[in-house]
């Protein structure tokens, strides 16, 4: 994307973290990060979380690095060993400079619950119109040929880090090109707001020119976006016109799959 429940996230020790989990896990990271040196029990009232789900968090993040016990200058005194405290790390602070998927989505959910939904789809569709502003000088050097233009849109997605691919399909009386978008920055975001593939997909049709029409995407679970492009109309009857290759045989034409980047 420009910018449905997600499958459990696989960590790199194994471990699967559904979009919850990894969104209060996040919490837990920023909230150490703030009041740090902080303890489990004061992070659980701050966070209305249990003992056991804070310490699992907890827990995870020491794994991974990210905080640490925090060891005092001068234990203090008194009875019993005082309860640990967990500050953020070095590596922990570097994480939190990027980690801004979780803040988008709290902002987002914000603004739904005193603004309402038109206000989500008003914001995606200025977000979105930001590329495509920059994009449509360039298409529109490509000519009008909706092939053309394709093969320029992915040239611009694959520059900017949507590790963009394109083929010639066919499916229903149409032949065209399937758009592929490896990459979406923003995928955890549109998993919970549609409306950001909805604005992309609109965005894609102004700047082809023609309507285009979106068949997976990875915030709804597949492994790639993908989108058909129509270029031509096939006749219903007789044979099938298709571009000659540069060996100049013709080329053939794939059916139309979902989700597919081959």
């Amino acid at each position: 994307m420009f910018f449905a429940e997600q499958a459990p996230r696989v960590t790199a020790d194994g471990e699967a973290v559904t979009p919850l989990e990894s969104r209060t896990r996040s919490r837990v990271l920023h909230h150490v990060s703030t009041d740090g040196p902080v303890t489990a029990a004061e992070l659980g009232r701050a966070l209305d979380l249990t003992p056991a789900a804070v310490r699992r968090h907890l827990d995870a993040l020491v794994e991974q690095g990210v905080i640490a016990e925090h060891e005092p200058v001068s234990a203090r005194r008194g009875r019993g060993r005082p309860a640990r405290a967990y500050v953020v790390t070095a590596t922990g602070h570097r994480a939190l400079d990027t980690d801004y998927d979780t803040l988008a989505v709290d902002v987002l959910h914000f603004l739904t619950a005193h603004v309402g939904t038109a206000a989500v789809s008003e914001f995606a569709r200025e977000r979105v119109a930001t590329l495509e502003q920059r994009y449509a000088a360039r298409l529109a050097r490509a000519g009008a040929d909706p092939s053309a233009r394709a093969a320029a849109l992915v040239e611009a997605l694959t520059e900017d880090g949507f590790a963009a691919t394109a083929r010639p399909v066919a499916a229903g009386g149409t032949s065209g090109v399937q758009l592929c978008q490896g990459h979406c920055p923003v995928q955890q975001v549109a998993a919970e707001f549609p409306a950001f593939c909805d604005a992309e997909t609109d965005a894609f049709s102004r700047l082809l020119g023609v309507h285009v029409q979106r068949l997976a995407t990875l915030a709804g679970g597949h492994h790639v976006c993908t989108t058909f492009i129509p270029t031509a109309f096939i006749p219903t009857s007789g044979p099938v016109r298709t571009r000659p290759t540069e060996s100049g045989t013709d080329q053939k034409t794939d059916h139309i799959t979902e989700g597919s980047s081959q």
